[in-house]
């Protein structure tokens, strides 16, 4: 029985990579997303045909029982869990205070820190039995720093740095690896990003920042990086680290 790589948020960007990436190392990933059934049966599908093993699953995180009832299916059926990546993002878009809705700032809260809360709730139990356990966690520059008109996103991703820290603090003693990683840039992914951009203005993106540029975050590179992190001796674990392209200014610097 292989071990078991869980994404939560396996879109096509840093989520599906991760999954490949631990799916090439003999993990077998079990990917979830919320929507668009075929483009995760394409990640499943690429993976199987590359000699790895890989599970799809739609999943909602905000519906009651989603995270709890997924995880308790992938253990019994699948395997346990030994590597976690939470990927699921928060992002609704820039909205100012009066245009965000009590319902809007709250579905940011769901999403960011409720739904890391009761992956953890649910799964370091088991982690804690087997003495061992790593949860990645993705983040963003809003974590750290807050904008106009980010109100839900960076209130919703401050309580998830908050939280890993608190769930470090109980855990990391039981042997069980926690990493919050600050993405503090933009990511080379055109099913993400793209979309969001359109693909005129993308392509336009990549063409003058991307490609030999180095200038957009390579998937395929950060996935190298959680890669890593679930690898570090315990005597040296990363507890938190950003990544960003060696062009870009620090958050801290902005």
């Amino acid at each position: 029985m292989k071990p078991v790589c869980l994404v939560i948020g396996a879109g096509a960007g840093i989520g599906g990579t991760v999954g490949k990436r631990f799916a090439q190392e003999g993990y077998h990933s079990v990917l979830c997303r919320r929507s668009d059934e075929a483009g995760l049966n394409k990640l499943v599908s690429q993976i199987n045909e590359n000699g790895g093993e890989a599970s799809g699953f739609l999943l909602n995180a905000v519906d009651e029982g989603s995270i709890e009832e997924r995880i308790a299916e992938v253990e019994s059926q699948i395997g346990p869990i030994e590597v976690v990546v939470f990927n699921l993002g928060a992002q609704i878009g820039n909205r100012s205070l009066q245009d965000t809705s009590y319902k809007v700032f709250e579905l940011g809260w769901k999403m960011a820190t409720f739904a890391l809360f009761r992956t953890a709730s649910t799964l370091f139990p088991l982690m804690e039995k087997r003495g061992r356990g790593t949860l990645l966690v993705t983040s963003s520059t809003a974590a750290v720093r807050g904008n106009a008109q980010q109100h839900s996103h960076a209130a919703a991703m401050a309580g998830r740095r908050m939280l890993c820290q608190s769930l470090n603090a109980e855990y990391a003693s039981k042997g069980i690896h926690l990493a919050h990683i600050v993405i503090d840039g933009s990511v080379d992914a055109p099913d993400t990003l793209g979309k969001m951009m359109g693909a005129e203005k993308f392509q336009q993106l990549r063409q003058e920042k991307g490609m030999e540029h180095d200038g957009l975050m390579l998937p395929e590179k950060i996935a190298d990086t959680y890669l890593h992190l679930h690898q570090q001796h315990r005597s040296v674990w990363t507890h938190e680290l950003d990544l960003r392209a060696f062009s870009d200014l620090a958050w801290w610097n902005h």
